[in-house]
């Protein structure tokens, strides 16, 4: 895979997801640093991407092409932001508090709906229906 701009890749579909993407946008030192995009605009095999990952969690597609998920993503995207969060990536990353970190993830992706800002169309589908559309 050739390189390219390392990019956050979310769930536009996601009235919480959206919200929390355009505040990680903000704490980028510049736009020029990773692209915050809309997993449902991008080519997501030319990143090494499918759908049913990017519905799943926010995905970081690191320069080399390497993918972190989930609570991994949102550390490796506060890493390459302004020098007062990277703390907090490292902190996400750090052993310790890896697992608790994952935890809480999967707790806010399963309740995104009820997080502000969150409407029924940020609902996860239930287990066992990947890829059909469950949304009223």
């Amino acid at each position: 895979m050739a390189p390219h701009p390392p990019v956050l890749v979310f769930d536009g579909d996601c009235a919480f997801c959206t919200s929390s993407a355009r505040l990680l946008a903000r704490l980028r030192r510049s736009p020029g640093d990773f692209a915050v995009e809309p997993w449902q605009r991008l080519d997501l095999p030319a990143l090494g991407l499918t759908e049913e990952q990017c519905s799943q969690a926010v995905q970081w597609v690191a320069r080399d092409g390497r993918v972190s998920a989930a609570e991994r993503g949102i550390a490796r995207s506060l890493l390459a932001s302004r020098v007062m969060v990277r703390p907090v990536g490292a902190l996400l990353l750090a052993p310790a508090v890896r697992p608790l970190a994952g935890v809480v993830y999967r707790w806010v992706a399963r309740n995104r709906s009820r997080m502000p800002g969150g409407t029924p169309a940020c609902a996860l589908p239930p287990a066992g229906t990947q890829g059909e559309d469950t949304r009223p």
